[in-house]
């Protein structure tokens, strides 16, 4: 009988702690960390103050989770690799580290929090960009360094190089995401649907490629 309750008990706090998560998701979304309170996370999530301290330390600690939690997630749905290995060549998984980063950005199959959430934080920093970044991100831009070396060569990869390389790849990557409002007014036969976003893919991969080739073959300053 206490081996049931115990279940019972672990079922019930999987649930709450889930609950816990997409509802302060949803609010640190659309409100930011600092305007955003327990209350009302709590009363979103039908679940009382104190769960917050149980689950999480404090709303602190939530927010670290929540935002590590959207990170997962998107990185579980589409992962930098894809259907490449360490034995593919750099070229195929520099394609599939932007065909997956643009559908992390504009993935329609997620909670919309997910992505308002990680706007935000780029946006209004907290404490926890900072946690997220070491344990989640350094190891993708160390990724996206080792293809990008890969293809220039060793020769040419001094650091300078390819810490300015990294942040073309992503900052592209980043203004097709930001930028869509104003390019939806400037260009109407862009699409952001999948064909628009495989058309856009395409074109950063072999524009991108074609600059790591040249820089390969001539002097930098």
């Amino acid at each position: 009988m206490n081996e049931i309750k115990t279940r019972v008990n672990d079922a019930d706090d999987r649930r709450t702690h889930r609950r816990l998560l997409e509802a302060a998701g949803e609010v640190f979304a659309a409100k930011g960390y600092r305007a955003t309170t327990v209350r009302e996370i709590c009363r979103r999530a039908g679940a009382n103050v104190a769960a917050i301290n149980y689950h999480f330390g404090d709303k602190e600690g939530l927010y670290a989770e929540v935002l590590r939690y959207a990170h997962a997630c998107a990185m579980e749905r589409h992962p930098p690799e894809m259907h490449t290995t360490a034995a593919s060549s750099p070229e195929d998984r520099l394609r599939a580290f932007i065909v997956s980063f643009l559908h992390r950005l504009f993935d329609q199959g997620r909670p919309a929090w997910h992505a308002r959430l990680m706007i935000r934080e780029m946006v209004e920093p907290t404490g926890a960009l900072g946690r997220l970044v070491k344990q989640s991100l350094h190891p993708r831009r160390e990724q996206l360094t080792q293809i990008i070396r890969a293809i220039i060569g060793d020769h040419r990869a001094d650091d300078r190089l390819l810490r300015h390389c990294v942040m073309s790849v992503v900052g592209q990557c980043l203004s097709f995401y930001h930028g869509r409002p104003m390019l939806e007014r400037l260009y109407p036969e862009q699409k952001f649907d999948a064909a628009g976003l495989a058309e856009r893919a395409d074109y950063i991969y072999r524009f991108t490629l074609a600059a790591l080739r040249g820089i390969g073959t001539v002097e930098t300053s």
